[in-house]
């Protein structure tokens, strides 16, 4: 047993495969998955029905687990704020959640630098985020 609070194991060798810079995607149940994010990151499908496994259930043990140096979230068109930014403000506290509209939070997604994505099956909708994996000091 591991002393960590994430214990998945695709997501634990996917990490150990990432550094500095890289990113990871944690996508709602509304999330296009596989054409929505870069092809060659790893898949991990945490999605078993809707409301189940949340966004911040997998949240909360990925943070203690890796150092985080950005987080990039999914603004409605309308410029409301989601209920859901609330809690990843709670639980990233020394962090600023940077907005990027829909379309461009996709491309975002798309990129060579997002190294896994995680399907869960939050029914809260624009509750995705996106960390950059900061430096160990």
């Amino acid at each position: 047993m591991l002393r960590t609070q994430l214990l998945q194991p695709e997501m634990l060798a996917a990490l150990g495969r990432l550094g500095h810079g890289s990113k990871v995607l944690i996508a709602d149940g509304n999330f296009p998955f596989t054409t929505g994010a870069n092809p060659a990151a790893t898949f991990v499908f945490l999605n078993l029905r809707p409301g189940l496994v949340n966004v911040t259930d997998v949240l909360e043990p990925l943070i203690a687990t890796i150092p985080v140096e950005a987080v990039h979230v999914m603004q409605p068109n309308d410029g409301s704020t989601p209920p859901i930014f609330g809690e990843f403000s709670a639980l990233l506290p020394s962090h600023e959640l940077q907005r990027v509209e829909r379309f461009a939070f996709y491309e975002l997604a798309r990129t060579k630098d997002v190294g896994l994505v995680i399907a869960t099956g939050e029914a809260r909708i624009y509750a995705n985020i996106m960390l950059t994996i900061g430096v160990v000091v």
